[in-house]
């Protein structure tokens, strides 16, 4: 399917799966305008590292919202809580992790709506994985199913003419199927952040959830993680 320069925005945070989604967009041959969010996260390098993602990625604008934290209070990455490391695969599938920043994926998707609406753009896409989702509840199917009708009932464009299309290309896909399809699209990992605690030069702890299942990935696709390589 191609879109013909058809504007949409597209959810980018600097991780891997966010990447692979702006390639995938620009690939359908939709203009992509990146939105990010700084709102108050621990991990901050992962906003230089988006707009790096946006700037390779051909996007046609990048944007970082700021956002009042208060609200998301609660959170190991937003409190200064500690960052849960070591979990093994069991331990991570079970519950909602302490990373859980409260409805941020709904908050997020929210905003983006609004500035999609702005652009007169109907398709916004984000970079949700629900095989390697590590207990989120805001990364599931059954939620961006629902957003997409609340999305279709709360807007003029929803209302009046085309319908809003929430776009999840990655929902079904292990971590190691998303990069094989990114290094197809010729996606930079190396640009990316994923790291949860990462060091102030951007360096993974290598330990958290996030590095962890980055790094399973990586090895199912049979590739070496080039952030892992420059860093070692």
């Amino acid at each position: 399917m191609t879109s013909d320069g058809t504007p949409a925005v597209v959810l980018v945070s600097g991780g891997l799966d966010s990447a692979t989604v702006l390639a995938i967009a620009r690939d359908q041959g939709y203009a992509c305008h990146g939105i990010s969010f700084d709102y108050g996260q621990r991990h901050r390098f992962e906003l230089d590292a988006a707009a790096a993602v946006c700037r390779a990625g051909g996007a046609a604008s990048h944007r970082v919202l700021r956002i009042d934290p208060a609200p998301f209070s609660g959170s190991a990455l937003t409190d200064g809580g500690e960052v849960p490391t070591g979990r093994s695969d069991r331990e991570m599938a079970s519950g909602i992790p302490e990373t859980y920043v409260p409805a941020r994926n709904l908050v997020f998707l929210s905003m983006a709506l609004g500035v999609a609406e702005g652009l007169g753009a109907v398709d916004v896409f984000i970079g949700v994985n629900a095989v390697d989702y590590s207990g989120y509840p805001d990364c599931r199917g059954e939620f961006i199913e629902s957003f997409q009708r609340t999305a279709n009932l709360a807007t003029r464009v929803g209302v009046e003419s085309e319908a809003v299309r929430v776009h999840a290309p990655l929902l079904e896909l292990t971590k190691g199927e998303v990069i094989r399809r990114g290094i197809a699209l010729g996606v930079d990992y190396g640009l990316t952040n994923t790291c949860y605690d990462p060091g102030e030069d951007g360096a993974p702890c290598t330990e958290c959830d996030a590095c962890r299942l980055r790094e399973r990935g990586f090895r199912d696709a049979g590739l070496e993680d080039p952030v892992r390589r420059r860093c070692s």
